[in-house]
């Protein structure tokens, strides 16, 4: 490992535009002990050069540019913990602004926690103008992320996970085809072995653009059933009520059908409840595509 304790990692695809925000968010760090990495997924814009000349700046902090051919947010993480060499890592998108010391925040609290106990830090999202994402975390000490949710937490939040565990579970998942499947699947593994210590302050300014995957979501269930599919699998392994539980199975016949998946009662770890949630799944197919064809985003 090196001396540098953490890592932020950008995926970027197409961000010319806004990546020099998340660049000047990070030449502002009062502490300057952390690597850039980024993953650039395929990009057809300026984002090579762009990058390259901050790589001939003296911002104070090792940037690293790595080219991968387009496949999605997922493929970008798994590039991303393929390289990452630092005991921390913290994702920020490319269109989002690391908090004003934020670094300073993050490398202080882990120092004060019991390490080997925790998969990392959770801590807070705000807009761009400084507008807190859903709840705060309280007087939480501790939390799993999925825990959070399950006692009415709400809102975006940010992960600062440990290398070593993080990659302790399979990578993202690549379906031919298909560019999506939801960063959740490690998070949701990881909840089942580990807490994550909390650290209730700001570490990330962010901002949803239109294109993004949260505005383009009956999209995404269309061209991505297979990898909804698969993450729905992993919700109904590990529920958090049986109301989550039942929606799950409803999305996962949904995608599956979507998908033209043909086994996918017998790929389902929860057979019986999938055969009796079908007719839902299907009026739900029905609706997505119904949805995406309004919006015109298919």
């Amino acid at each position: 490992m090196s001396d540098i304790k953490i890592t932020v990692f950008t995926p970027a695809y197409n961000r010319a535009h806004t990546l020099p925000r998340t660049y000047e968010s990070l030449k502002k760090q009062s502490n300057k002990s952390f690597k850039w990495l980024i993953i650039d997924d395929g990009s057809i814009d300026n984002t090579k050069e762009l990058v390259n000349q901050w790589l001939m700046e003296d911002v104070g902090f090792e940037i690293k540019y790595i080219y991968k051919e387009n496949g999605g947010m997922h493929t970008a993480h798994n590039v991303a913990y393929q390289n990452i060499d630092t005991e921390l890592n913290v994702c920020i998108d490319s269109d989002d602004c690391l908090a004003d010391d934020a670094i300073n925040k993050i490398l202080k609290k882990w120092e004060s926690v019991d390490q080997k106990k925790y998969a990392g830090l959770i801590g807070l999202d705000y807009t761009l103008d400084g507008k807190l994402i859903g709840n705060d975390l309280g007087d939480l000490e501790e939390t799993t992320l999925t825990g959070y949710y399950a006692s009415g937490g709400s809102g975006d939040k940010k992960l600062v996970y440990r290398t070593d565990v993080i990659n302790q579970y399979p990578e993202y998942p690549v379906f031919e085809g298909e560019k999506y499947v939801a960063l959740s699947y490690k998070y949701l593994l990881c909840d089942q072995d580990y807490k994550l210590a909390v650290l209730n302050e700001c570490l990330c300014n962010v901002e949803y653009q239109e294109d993004g995957s949260s505005a383009t979501m009956w999209k995404q269930y269309l061209k991505n059933p297979n990898g909804f599919a698969f993450l729905r699998k992993l919700d109904m392994m590990y529920p958090i009520t049986i109301k989550k539980l039942v929606v799950a199975t409803i999305h996962y016949v949904s995608s599956s059908l979507i998908a033209k998946n043909k086994k996918f009662i017998q790929e389902s770890p929860r057979k019986g409840l999938t055969i009796l949630m079908i007719p839902f799944g299907w009026m739900l197919s029905k609706y997505t595509y119904k949805k995406a064809n309004e919006l015109e985003v298919f």
